[in-house]
């Protein structure tokens, strides 16, 4: 069969090496792309909302499954465009929710009300459209006893979330989103609510609509600088399965989170079918939500697809034929460990341009694997073409030797100007 991929970052080029290890596979696409994809498909030089020019692509190669990286096509409503046009019914499948189930990450006020009224476990808070009511709301409630979250409502490339400490930021994150529009039209509303306290974790999960199964859980890694400081980015890293979920955890998170999110969404006559992502917070009274991701995570993807066994294409096909009840997840024991290694400026304004030296060095070692994500091939080298370049990732029969060789491989990878953080997988050494 002949896939296609659509997007351009780590998360890409992970699934593009997995899917490649099927033999069911005979051609991948992926459009845009990036360096790393070319190591396993065909780029095409088109952008993930070009949805006609990838809908002629489709029929062009005779793609039988497209695969979708980001969420922001399928926010804008790209498997609804294969639906509407014929493609899926000329045999042309497309893995991901439609456009009124994928609003669960598009628009955090909807996942917020969805939460509410299904008694799903997350953080108390409020959403608010006009900018006075919000500040009427911080000013009117004592926040002194806990910190306060302020998040835009819509698509902010994981970067629309701030962390107040006190009164004064909470205005500042108001009049930033709101009236600044720093995220642009992600900031017409916003969800302001209480910092939860614990640990995080991501539950990526695929379903059928009816039938979810869980992949290894991991964990992230947000802020741009060791011990969690700094500003929040896509992803500077990730581990897996994330220690902090225990089996008896799993269980309850599959009860009370996912099954009531699926059956929820079926109640309001919304059907989702594709990967759905829990970013959750272990807390002392136990998971809670922080968002909900309407596709596999970046850079939690190259983790946890480390460590599946099953051949990728049979589950992604098994949930859009609805008998996802038929496989079992299997994952080989052990651990993956994945190190993000960023432009100089990155989450802010970043450089561009800078070869990357060291990438043949990583071929010949065993069980490491680099995931590109903004990479380009120009005039025969490699270069830098966005924020976050490389996923270093590393398997390992426990997560301190995973750890270990992630960073092995890191070290032998260089470009002026790169930056990562060297404490990937801390708090997993820690509960160790």
């Amino acid at each position: 069969m002949n896939i296609l991929i659509i997007g351009q970052g780590g998360r890409e080029h992970t699934l593009a090496w997995k899917l490649k290890q099927s033999k069911k596979v005979d051609h991948i696409y992926c459009a845009p792309g990036n360096a790393g994809t070319l190591e396993a498909a065909e780029n095409f030089d088109i952008q993930v909302d070009d949805f006609e020019k990838i809908g002629f692509l489709v029929q062009e190669k005779n793609i039988d499954l497209t695969v979708v990286g980001p969420e922001a096509p399928l926010v804008s409503g790209i498997v609804d465009y294969f639906k509407e046009n014929g493609l899926v019914n000329q045999g042309h499948q497309i893995f991901g929710p439609e456009k009124s189930a994928a609003i669960i990450e598009g628009s955090k006020v909807f996942a917020k009300q969805l939460m509410k009224k299904y008694n799903i476990p997350t953080a108390e808070g409020e959403s608010f459209k006009e900018v006075n009511k919000a500040m009427e709301y911080i000013e009117l409630n004592d926040w002194r006893s806990h910190h306060l979250v302020i998040k835009a409502d819509g698509l902010a490339a994981g970067k629309g979330v701030i962390i107040c400490h006190n009164i004064e930021e909470m205005r500042e994150a108001i009049q930033k989103i709101m009236v600044d529009k720093e995220f642009g039209s992600a900031g017409e509303k916003v969800v302001i609510e209480e910092k939860l306290e614990g640990e995080e974790a991501s539950i990526l999960a695929l379903t059928d609509g009816k039938t979810i199964k869980l992949l290894a859980s991991s964990q992230d890694h947000k802020a741009i600088f060791n011990g969690d400081k700094g500003p929040n980015t896509g992803g500077m890293g990730a581990y897996a399965p994330a220690c902090i979920i225990t089996p008896k955890m799993e269980k309850q998170i599959y009860k009370e989170i996912l099954l009531p999110t699926i059956q929820g969404l079926s109640s309001e006559k919304i059907f989702y079918q594709g990967c759905l992502y829990a970013g959750l917070m272990i807390t002392q009274e136990g998971p809670k939500v922080l968002e909900f991701n309407c596709r596999f995570g970046d850079p939690e993807t190259q983790a946890v697809l480390t460590l599946l066994q099953n051949d990728l294409v049979d589950l992604l096909m098994a949930c859009l034929s609805g008998r996802l009840d038929k496989e079992e997840i299997k994952n080989k024991t052990g651990a993956a460990c994945c190190v993000v290694m960023v432009s100089k400026g990155y989450p802010g304004k970043y450089e561009k341009g800078k070869e990357i030296f060291g990438l043949d060095k990583i071929k010949g070692m065993k069980n490491i694997q680099v995931f590109h994500a903004g990479t380009k091939k120009e005039n025969g080298k490699i270069i830098t073409s966005g924020g976050r370049v490389l996923g270093v990732t590393a398997y390992a029969h426990n997560i301190k030797e995973a750890i270990f060789k992630a960073y092995q491989g890191v070290d032998k990878i260089k470009w002026s100007g790169e930056y990562h953080r060297k404490d990937i997988g801390r708090r997993a050494l820690k509960n160790k």
